[in-house]
């Protein structure tokens, strides 16, 4: 960054010497706090030879330059080497004290016809200098105003898609508990048609026993002691296996909660589920069942539902962490 910073300065006319020592004190910070310490301490730099490479100056060691004349009246009219003052470039007419400042410009615009000249680059004058600082401050101020609507515009980016990945949620999360409605509604129905035709079925068994009977008793008459036939032992119908866990959560804000949750999932799901839809502010918080009361532990979160002995209901209270 500090290479951009010298650029810079030395494009407004400051030697290279110059602008090295202001970034360095003050400490590579920015063009602008150089550019202040040149315009307070330029002239006072002490440096002989400044910004010309290897120690050589104009009027010792002619400058390469791309286009050099080659003969009398060709560029610079016979120019010598200790007269030249300045590089002068033949596409734009700017002066240059430098090789440096002559390939800067070369590289920026593209020019390739330099030649030497007698005049010699004037220093910027205050009011030039002053004018070249605001034009700075301006450009300074243009970049950071940029940077600013693009770090703007980057954070909406991201803010919408936060809102997309929330809402794609929340859409998945409906859904899922919509089919897990539907099944668990599904099952009841099955039961319900289950149980019915059980008592059905005991129903008739016991009317045939009872038609049985009472033939028997007219064939062997009124005298023949009663036939009681066997009886019919009656199964009682397997224990009720619930697939749903309807539970009720109690927040630390006395809002309740009620969410029915798959009988195998895990407790983790009931977390998340709270994380996902308190009312009762953020920050960490344990789960606990107040009859019997226990305290659900970080294992426990893994284990499923009916492992807990949460189904088919039960109420969970939300209680903030202790750290």
């Amino acid at each position: 960054m500090s290479s951009s910073f010298a650029d810079i300065l030395m494009d407004m006319g400051f030697d290279r010497e110059k602008v090295e020592k202001a970034l360095n004190v003050t400490g590579n910070q920015g063009v602008e706090p150089a550019m202040e310490w040149l315009l307070a301490h330029g002239d006072s730099i002490e440096g002989g030879n400044v910004g010309f490479p290897e120690g050589r100056t104009l009027g010792e060691t002619a400058p390469e330059v791309e286009n050099p004349p080659q003969e009398e009246g060709a560029g610079t009219s016979g120019l010598k080497d200790e007269d030249a003052k300045s590089i002068k470039c033949e596409d734009c007419n700017k002066l240059f004290r430098t090789q440096l400042e002559v390939e800067y410009h070369a590289s920026k615009t593209g020019h390739t016809n330099f030649t030497q000249s007698t005049e010699e680059k004037k220093p910027l004058t205050e009011e030039e200098k002053k004018a070249q600082l605001q034009l700075l401050e301006e450009k300074l101020k243009q970049k950071k105003k940029e940077k600013e609507e693009k770090e703007k515009a980057e954070e909406l980016e991201r803010e919408k898609n936060r809102i997309k990945s929330g809402k794609e949620m929340i859409a998945l999360k409906k859904k899922y508990q919509e089919e897990e409605f539907k099944k668990a509604m599904e099952e009841r129905k099955r039961e319900r048609e289950e149980d019915r035709l059980a008592r059905q079925k005991i129903k008739e068994q016991i009317e045939a026993d009872r038609l049985a009977r009472k033939a028997k008793t007219s064939n062997e008459g009124v005298e023949s002691p009663p036939v009681t036939s066997n009886p019919t032992i009656v199964k009682p119908p397997p224990p009720k296996e619930y697939n749903e866990a309807k539970i009720q959560i109690r927040l630390t804000d006395g809002a309740i909660l009620t969410q029915s949750f798959g009988a195998k999932e895990q407790l983790s799901a009931v977390r998340l589920y709270i994380e996902m839809n308190r009312t009762d502010g953020a920050g960490p918080f344990s789960l606990m069942t107040s009859f019997p009361r226990k305290i659900f532990q970080e294992e426990d979160y893994e284990k499923p539902l009916e492992v807990l002995g949460l189904v088919p209901s039960a109420v969970i209270i939300v209680s903030k962490a202790v750290n």
